[in-house]
């Protein structure tokens, strides 16, 4: 073999080994963890009644928020957090890899599965609510913290509530969250792993303390909408009903019973 074709026979052998590791890239390669020793040191604690049922007993906790993932479904039936007056910054924040959920011991949905969707890796736990840390931010790109969103849903009436949200908690103080999509059977499904899309998103808003609770309940379908966010308010025990979920279960039966059956808007300003 001359010298010409021994360059032509490398450079060919060369080219491959880029393709094949450009592909090991794409389709195998994460980073490990966000979660490191080398965290902030801080940590955004959910008073306990605030917390709901899990239909699965998978309870993951995070710094700054927890969850309950449902394997069946391949993402969280519940993501709560605490959302506060001094977490509302504007800092910017270079966005890292979504990457699997180390503390999901059945590892969470790869986001490979959302490529070639049509649907967005709609965030729970909104990034934009964690900018006070940047470890705290990379936390919000677990795939756990992830579900199948509507492209114009999620940049739309979701993120709509998601700017009401915040603002509530710089008129009000400290809120507690709690949001997910409604899990049923019969969904599509997207990707290798069968990551189910939700027909219906809620997200449930509480203020005040344990004697003090004032809550509102919103059931949004998965498309956009131009109606007023007021018009998806919907009592908890409608949230509930849909998604099998006891929340505030912690509360005495009264208040429970009381407060989960009503839809108002008093006391929350639009």
């Amino acid at each position: 073999m001359n010298q010409r074709n021994k360059n032509k026979a490398i450079y060919t052998v060369l080219l491959l080994l880029c393709i094949i590791g450009f592909w090991l890239f794409e389709n195998f390669y994460t980073p490990d963890s966000y979660s490191t020793t080398d965290d902030d040191g801080l940590k955004t604690d959910i008073p306990s009644y605030f917390l709901p049922s899990t239909s699965t007993g998978v309870i993951v906790e995070h710094n700054h928020f927890k969850l309950s993932y449902n394997e069946d479904f391949e993402q969280a039936e519940w993501v709560a957090y605490m959302l506060k007056r001094s977490h509302l910054t504007y800092d910017d924040r270079d966005r890292p890899y979504f990457i699997e959920d180390p503390k999901v011991k059945t590892k969470s949905a790869d986001w490979r599965n959302y490529k070639g969707s049509g649907y967005d890796r709609g965030h729970l736990c909104p990034a934009g609510d964690r900018r006070f840390s940047e470890f705290a931010y990379n936390e919000t790109f677990y795939t756990s913290n992830i579900s199948p969103q509507d492209r114009e849903f999620n940049a739309g009436v979701w993120n709509r509530l998601e700017i009401q949200v915040r603002q509530w908690a710089k008129r009000y103080g400290d809120i507690f969250i709690v949001t997910g999509g409604v899990l049923e059977e019969g969904l599509d499904e997207i990707g290798d792993e069968d990551v189910d899309v939700p027909k219906y998103y809620y997200k449930i808003v509480a203020k005040g303390d344990r004697e003090n609770l004032k809550m509102i309940a919103f059931l949004i379908p998965n498309y956009e909408s131009t109606e007023p966010l007021h018009h998806f308010v919907v009592p908890v025990d409608k949230v509930e009903k849909v998604t099998g979920l006891d929340f505030f279960r912690k509360l005495p039966n009264s208040t429970e019973s009381k407060l989960e059956s009503q839809s108002t808007l008093a006391g929350w300003k639009f």
